[in-house]
């Protein structure tokens, strides 16, 4: 890591020392909001943010993210949570408590189109994305000079689906030594099997270089084009075992016509690929992000 951007990161622990965040989700019923509030103005807590959001009022879901401020709150973190307790189980929550001064580490998948990991190191880079890049794995070498020039560990190891057991063993085995917490897909054209996908559920985020439902899988620009579409866009979404289908969490699109042909269809759509899964990872790392089955509240 570049010591700028240990610096950043240093700054930001240091001015979030006492933030935390409450995600939660439950069912709808009056006085959730109430009594999460009485709680942390009992605990000394001042409340920064406040989003909430009912799935169907008639006996649906209820979620909700608060962002706080606390006293001594890492010195407090397991009495605040131990009393938290009886709250959540009067209104069968599933809650938790995330740290702000505890950085998320990462790591980065990348196959041999660098544009998305180029966009994720330079947000990195300008403080923009608050993470600890821990490493970045590759099937291709072409990455290597510009992600070693940034001090991020660069492991190249060769994938296709004739080893894909003995990759992903050699995959996890680095994730569990830097201790990862997210795990970013950028154009890393290689299927995960259910184990490793399970292994990271909720926490792998992938981008689909196509507007998703529309043309799963691959060569979606090429098959765009044989379409005649008139918008091109791009998908970053929670992988699950079904190839493309998991929990979206954001989307955008571009403009295209009949000059376009399918390169210059796919020149466009790198561009929204890159911001569109800058965007999706910076929700996750801020806390944003609740998975509600194959759907995502994001607040």
């Amino acid at each position: 890591m570049s010591s700028y951007s240990a610096q950043k990161i240093q700054t930001y622990q240091q001015e979030n020392e006492n933030r935390a965040r409450l995600l939660i989700r439950c069912p709808d019923q009056p006085g959730i909001v109430s009594a999460v509030s009485k709680f942390l103005h009992e605990h000394g807590a001042n409340i920064v943010t406040s989003d909430q959001y009912t799935l169907d009022p008639e006996g649906g879901q209820f979620f909700m993210r608060i962002e706080f401020d606390c006293p001594a709150l890492m010195k407090r973190k397991e009495e605040l949570e131990e009393a938290f307790l009886p709250i959540a189980e009067t209104f069968a929550m599933h809650w938790e408590i995330r740290y702000v001064q505890e950085i998320k580490k990462m790591a980065i998948f990348v196959s041999n189109e660098p544009h998305c990991l180029l966009e994720l190191l330079w947000e990195w880079q300008s403080g923009d994305l608050m993470a600890d890049i821990s490493l970045v794995i590759s099937n291709h070498e072409t990455s290597r000079e510009i992600v070693e020039s940034h001090g991020i560990p660069f492991y190249y190891i060769p994938a296709n689906k004739d080893i894909r057991a003995q990759v992903e063993q050699q995959q996890k085995e680095l994730l569990k030594q830097y201790d990862v917490d997210l795990v970013v897909l950028a154009r890393y054209m290689q299927i995960l099997t259910p184990d490793f996908v399970e292994d990271y559920k909720d926490r792998l985020i992938n981008i689909h270089h196509s507007f998703l439902p529309a043309f799963i899988g691959a060569k979606p620009y090429e098959r765009a084009f044989q379409r005649g579409v008139k918008m091109i866009g791009a998908t970053s979404h929670y992988v699950t075992n079904e190839l493309d289908e998991g929990p979206i969490i954001e989307q955008d699109i571009g403009r295209v016509d009949h000059r376009d042909n399918a390169a210059a269809m796919k020149k466009i759509g790198q561009s929204i690929e890159r911001s569109v899964l800058s965007r999706a990872v910076k929700w996750h790392l801020d806390d944003r992000i609740i998975v509600n089955g194959n759907k995502t509240i994001v607040f």
